[in-house]
């Protein structure tokens, strides 16, 4: 329980207070996440951080089994504009990326984040991981890792809908595995 503490802590310092804690097996993966990634996402193949780029389905499952503990964040906001879009999540997103870092650096070694959305940390990113400008930044959305964030983030309680009007609220969602 003190290591959960210490995480809350941490996520108080940094603004962070909509947020849930869910068991690493309770994240579902799915095949059909990573077709509708290949099949209808402007950045499959031009993302470092995106499919192909990513471990297959198989490994991303391996992946979150290793894990004891995880959070879902959420995030809301109305932006009609998809500039006004791009920007919050870019900014949403290096916010995350530096709480990823304290939760590191508190003891936790296996803390790893999956963004809120695709990178665009670049204003032009290159599509492969080799030559990617912020390795050490760059980090996959939940659909990039194969999960099906809709049903996961059911399980835990928090909405989520398809959107038909730009007007409407967004609720997206970061994964914070902690250990």
């Amino acid at each position: 329980m003190a290591d959960k503490d210490q995480v809350e802590s941490i996520l108080r310092q940094q603004g962070y207070h909509d947020y849930k804690w869910l068991d690493p097996w309770e994240i579902v993966v799915a095949e059909w996440v990573r077709m509708k990634c290949e099949f209808g996402c402007p950045s499959y193949g031009k993302v470092a951080s995106c499919p192909p780029n990513n471990p297959s389905v198989e490994e991303c499952r391996r992946f979150f089994s290793e894990y004891k503990r995880a959070l879902v964040l959420h995030f809301q906001m109305i932006a009609p504009e998809k500039a006004e879009r791009k920007t919050w999540s870019a900014r949403t997103n290096l916010k995350l990326i530096k709480l990823e870092r304290e939760v590191f650096l508190a003891g936790f070694h296996k803390a790893f984040l999956l963004i809120m959305d695709s990178c665009e940390l670049c204003a032009e990113c290159v599509p492969d991981r080799v030559r990617c400008k912020e390795p050490r930044l760059s980090r996959p959305s939940p659909e990039g890792m194969s999960v099906d964030v809709f049903t996961t983030v059911r399980k835990v309680g928090y909405p989520i809908e398809v959107l038909t009007d730009p007007n409407q609220t967004m609720n997206r969602y970061a994964f914070l595995m902690v250990e």
